[in-house]
């Protein structure tokens, strides 16, 4: 499976209360689990910086990865930046 690097900048009009956000973090991941079967979430982190989450997932579907991003944008109010990532020793051993 290919892992991809999902980075997310929340909009400051995707909620008025903290409260809020946590209702919409589970709506979203509700719709990317039942929309997106073939992505498999790994990780995600919530950041200090010019992105304010990452999410790493799994999935031999790069298709699959863009409807979950199209997921996060639309319902999580976000934009977003997807990265295939290559792990460390597989690229150097593709060198």
């Amino acid at each position: 499976m290919a892992t991809y690097v999902i980075l997310c900048r929340i909009s400051p009009e995707a909620f008025t209360d903290v409260k809020g956000f946590k209702q919409l973090a589970e709506k979203v991941s509700e719709k990317i689990k039942s929309d997106c079967p073939g992505v498999v979430w790994k990780h995600s982190f919530v950041l200090m910086g010019h992105y304010d989450i990452i999410d790493i997932v799994e999935s031999d579907d790069p298709e699959q990865v863009e409807k979950a991003a199209m997921i996060i944008r639309a319902y999580g109010h976000t934009t977003t930046e997807t990265l295939v990532a290559t792990p460390w020793k597989e690229f150097l051993g593709m060198l």
